[in-house]
C-alpha cells in the first residue's frame, strides 16, 4: 500500500479545487468550492489563497451572502501563462496551444515521413509545431508553463523514455531528453490512452463520477482507467493495453505480433480489413475506389500503416464506410454491427473486471461510425456482461471539446506545473507559519475561556 505524504495530500486537493473551478457554470465562491469538493472551508481558504498568490485564480466579482459580507467569486485566470499539448501520431503530429483556462488559441499539424520513423524525425517535426504555435499566437517562449506530449505505445512516465512504439522500430528512445534539447521547456511524456483519460477526469466524464474507463479508438485502441477519481498506471505505467488483449483465438495479426488482438477488429485498420472481407470487390473497402478518401481528413495517427499501399488510408476507408451505411448500403451497415459485435465483447470484459460508473468511447471511430456502431456494441455490452456490474454501468461518447488527447497532453503539464514546489512550495511555507499561530492562539483562547 502507497503511503501519502502531506505533501502529497495538499497536491491532490490543490488538483481537486482546480478541477471543481474548470467544471463549474462560471466563477465559484469558496463556499461553492468546498461544497463541489467535499473539503472543509478551511482547506479551500488556504488552497485557493496559494492559487491566488500563485496566480492561477483570479478574483472575478462578488456574490451576495444572506447577513455577511459579500462573497467573493473565483475564476482561472486564462492570462497567468500558457500550455501546449502534442498528439503524437501513426503519421502526424498534431499540436495546440492552450491559455491557462484551457481554451485552444492556436493549433498546427504536420505530417510526419512515410515508412519507418525515427526518433529525430519526430523531434524536428515536433520542434517545428511549438515554433509554429509560438509564432502563429504571439506567445513568448517564456510564457509557456509547460508541454504534455503523447506518445503512442509504452512510455517510461518519470525518465521520459518511449519504450515500445506499435508503429515504428523504436525501444527505449530517451525522447524527453531529446525533445529538451530542442525546445527547452518543461516536458511531460505519456501516451493517448492516458491524456484521454485525463482529459475526461478534468473536462469530461470525470466531473461526475470517480470510476471510469475511457476507451480510445482509432489507429491504436486501448482503455485509460480512473479508479477513485484518480488515474491508474499500472506499477510500469503500462496499464489499459486493452487494445492487446485477445477475443479471437489465433484470429488476425495485430501490429505488437500476436493474434486476435482487440486492435486488430475495432481500430480503423481493423474495421478497413473487415469490410474488405465483407466487399473484397468493392473499391471503397480497399480505398482505392474513387471518392473513398473524399469529404475527410485523416488526422492524427490515421494514415496508412504498415504494409498499405498507396491510397489506403484506413480512416479515409471508415469514413466511406459511414458514408456508404448512410446510404442504406447492406454491407456496409454489417460491418458496423460487426464491428459493434466485436467492440461489445471486449467492452463486457472492462465492466466485468473493473465494475466501472462510467464507459467513454472516443476518437475518430466514433466519431465517423456514431449511433449505428453504440448501438450495436451495447447490444453485446448486455449479452456479454454480466448483470449487476452491467446494471450500473452508462455507456456515453465522449464529450471532451476538441481533441481529448491534445488537451489532456496539456493537462500533463498542467498538472506539473500545479505540483512545482518552486511556484507553490514557497507559498505553502510562508502560509503555514501563521496557520500554526492561528492554531496556537486558538488553543491559547481556549486555555483562557476554561480557567475562566
Amino acid at each position: 500500500m502507497i503511503k501519502r505524504t502531506s505533501q502529497d495530500i495538499r497536491r491532490l486537493n490543490r488538483f481537486e479545487v482546480l478541477r471543481r473551478v474548470y467544471a463549474g457554470p462560471g466563477a465559484m465562491s469558496r463556499q461553492d468550492i468546498a461544497a463541489a469538493t467535499g473539503l472543509s472551508f478551511a482547506t479551500v481558504a488556504n488552497l485557493t489563497a496559494e492559487l491566488l498568490e500563485a496566480g492561477v485564480l483570479v478574483e472575478a466579482g462578488h456574490e451576495d451572502s444572506s447577513g455577511g459580507r459579500p462573497r467573493a467569486r473565483l475564476a482561472v485566470n486564462a492570462e497567468r501563462g500558457a500550455l501546449i499539448g502534442v498528439d503524437i501520431a501513426e503519421t502526424s503530429v498534431h499540436a495546440e496551444l492552450f491559455d491557462l483556462a484551457l481554451e485552444v488559441r492556436h493549433s498546427v499539424e504536420r505530417p510526419l515521413p512515410p515508412g519507418d520513423v525515427r526518433p529525430s524525425d519526430v523531434v524536428d517535426v515536433l520542434a517545428g509545431c511549438v515554433e509554429e504555435l509560438l509564432s502563429g499566437s504571439g506567445v513568448p517562449r517564456e510564457r509557456v508553463l509547460g508541454a504534455g506530449v503523447s506518445v503512442p505505445g509504452m512510455v517510461e512516465r518519470e525518465g521520459g523514455v518511449s519504450s515500445f512504439s506499435p508503429y515504428w522500430s523504436w525501444h527505449e528512445v530517451p525522447l524527453r531528453a531529446l525533445l529538451d534539447e530542442r525546445l527547452g521547456l518543461p516536458l511531460w511524456l505519456d501516451n493517448p490512452l492516458r491524456a484521454s483519460t485525463v482529459a475526461e477526469l478534468w473536462f469530461g466524464a470525470g466531473r461526475e463520477v470517480d470510476d471510469l474507463v475511457v476507451l480510445t479508438l482509432r489507429a491504436g485502441v486501448g482503455a485509460g482507467i480512473a479508479i477513485d477519481g484518480q488515474l491508474y498506471r499500472g506499477f510500469t505505467n503500462s496499464a489499459g493495453e486493452w487494445g492487446h488483449t485477445c477475443i479471437a483465438l489465433d484470429g488476425r495479426l495485430c501490429t505488437c505480433g500476436n493474434r486476435g488482438c482487440v486492435e486488430a477488429y475495432v481500430s480503423t485498420r481493423g474495421i478497413a480489413r473487415t469490410w474488405r472481407e465483407l466487399a473484397p470487390d468493392d473499391e471503397r473497402a480497399t480505398g482505392t475506389g474513387a471518392g473513398a478518401g473524399a469529404g475527410t481528413e485523416a488526422g492524427p495517427g490515421q494514415g496508412p500503416g504498415p504494409g498499405q499501399g498507396p491510397g489506403q488510408d484506413d480512416a479515409a476507408t471508415v469514413a466511406a464506410l459511414a458514408r456508404a451505411a448512410a446510404e442504406q448500403d447492406p454491407i456496409a451497415a454489417a460491418v458496423i454491427d460487426r464491428t459493434g459485435r466485436y467492440l461489445g465483447a471486449a467492452v463486457a470484459n472492462l465492466v466485468n473486471l473493473f465494475n466501472p460508473r462510467v464507459l467513454v468511447l472516443g476518437n475518430q471511430v466514433v466519431d465517423l461510425l456514431g449511433e449505428r456502431l453504440l448501438t450495436a456494441t451495447y447490444e453485446a455490452v448486455t449479452r456479454h456482461a454480466l448483470p449487476l456490474p452491467h446494471r450500473a454501468a452508462t455507456l456515453r461518447r465522449s464529450a471532451v471539446p476538441h481533441n481529448a488527447v491534445t488537451r489532456g497532453a496539456a493537462t500533463f503539464a498542467l498538472e506539473g506545473f500545479l505540483n512545482d514546489r518552486e511556484v507553490f512550495g514557497p507559498v505553502s511555507r510562508m502560509r503555514q507559519p501563521r496557520e500554526r499561530r492561528e492554531g496556537r492562539e486558538g488553543r491559547r483562547a481556549g486555555s483562557a475561556d476554561a480557567e475562566a
